[in-house]
């Protein structure tokens, strides 16, 4: 099975260079993406393709239910990346319907060394818990804290001083709030764009 994928990359790589010649040697040179991706590590949600993006057009980050915490050297080391090195103008987080993570959040399993990392879910679905009881099944409450959980991340990434140190500094940088549909292959909007301080509590404002 190995050698089938090494196979399908040589196919891939002859593919590309046949479309767009010289593209690898191009790329090679530099990355220069608009875009910061956060996404969910699902297989079936590959960032690139279903935002029709070349490699090289969109910087990317998937973790367990696209989380944004302040704890995290990982995701924080690649939005200070994207923001101060690479110049994005656009960070996007994207959640997807039908999230497994989610869905394990609203549960009370045992999961193991998981369930410290849905912790996090876990609190958004308490601090939103009357409006999760409002739906009617199971699978609307984990889509509806699906979209909870954008929003959430949309405000860490704003509360973040990487974000903010960008704004301070007159850079065009906004955040956007988006969910997939893995049943249609639509994106939706959760209309949380964020581009300023405007939008952010003053508790966790920096100094402008």
């Amino acid at each position: 099975m190995l050698n089938e994928l090494l196979d399908n990359n040589k196919q891939w790589a002859r593919f590309m260079e046949t479309q767009c010649p010289g593209f690898f040697k191009e790329l090679s040179q530099q990355q220069k993406p608009d875009y910061l991706w956060i996404g969910c590590s699902d297989s079936r949600v590959p960032a690139n393709e279903i935002v029709g993006l070349l490699p090289g057009e969109l910087f990317v980050h998937r973790n367990i239910a696209n989380l944004v915490l302040h704890t995290d050297l990982n995701c924080i080391s690649v939005l200070h990346y994207a923001v101060e090195v690479l110049q994005v103008k656009h960070i996007i987080v994207c959640g997807h319907y039908g999230c497994g993570g989610v869905k394990a959040a609203l549960g009370n399993q045992d999961l193991g060394l998981i369930d410290n990392w849905l912790r996090h879910l876990k609190d958004i679905g308490f601090e939103y818990r009357e409006v999760l009881s409002a739906e009617e099944s199971e699978d609307k409450r984990v889509d509806r804290l699906c979209e909870l959980n954008v929003m959430k991340q949309v405000e860490n990434i704003c509360h973040s001083k990487v974000v903010q140190r960008a704004w301070k500094q007159g850079k065009e940088l906004a955040v956007h709030g988006w969910i997939y549909s893995i049943e249609d292959g639509i994106i939706k909007e959760l209309n949380v764009d964020i581009a300023g301080f405007e939008d952010v509590p003053d508790i966790y404002c920096m100094d402008t």
